[in-house]
């Protein structure tokens, strides 16, 4: 039987049973029909889902040179749904908007700190920045959060960097107590 429209009301039992259950998340070529406006049409599941995603943390120490941004090496993998962090970098290859987040817990020996910053890089520049002052409260370490939404095109990646100002010459590194430092990012949908 030959069907030429399928419209709201005339759905066969044939094309859309509702009988098989799904036993898995849909993969991202699934479809769905939809109404738009009286018109079916159909959609693939990678629009609707805030994929590609990832979550990483450091896994070791990681000593930093004083009043200079440094790329923070992240050794775990929480989460990464397409295999898109590497080299401690992620480019989603999926156009879209993201929501982009991390944390440093910047730390140093012996002296007190007295700027703590952490930033996002977009194709290897500055795209945004956290700075804390840390100046008079006596301490020597500090979690630094930094968290934007930013456009991103299929080639274009991010990276999470830091940096102390602390103006003198002892060891001052980022630490990965409870999971110091941690970038991630995800893909917004709906906007």
């Amino acid at each position: 039987m030959a069907v030429s429209k399928i419209g709201p009301s005339g759905l066969n039992d044939t094309i859309v049973s509702g009988k098989t259950a799904l036993a898995a998340a849909p993969a991202t070529t699934d479809e769905f029909l939809i109404s738009d406006g009286g018109t079916i049409k159909r959609i693939d599941y990678s629009v609707l889902g805030s994929t590609p995603a990832f979550e990483a943390h450091s896994a070791s120490n990681q000593t930093i040179s004083d009043n200079t941004y440094t790329k923070v090496t992240l050794g775990t993998e929480i989460l990464d749904t397409d295999g898109k962090f590497a080299s401690n970098k992620f480019t989603p290859t999926v156009a879209g908007k993201y929501f982009v987040y991390g944390s440093v817990r910047l730390q140093t020996e012996g002296s007190q700190m007295q700027l703590g910053m952490t930033a996002i890089y977009k194709n290897g520049s500055l795209y945004a920045e956290r700075i804390i002052d840390f100046r008079g409260n006596n301490g020597t370490q500090m979690n630094v959060d930094i968290a934007t939404t930013m456009i991103m095109d299929s080639d274009d990646y991010v990276e999470l960097y830091a940096k102390i100002y602390k103006g003198g010459g002892t060891e001052i590194f980022i630490t990965t107590d409870n999971k110091g430092a941690h970038f991630g990012a995800y893909r917004i949908i709906g906007v």
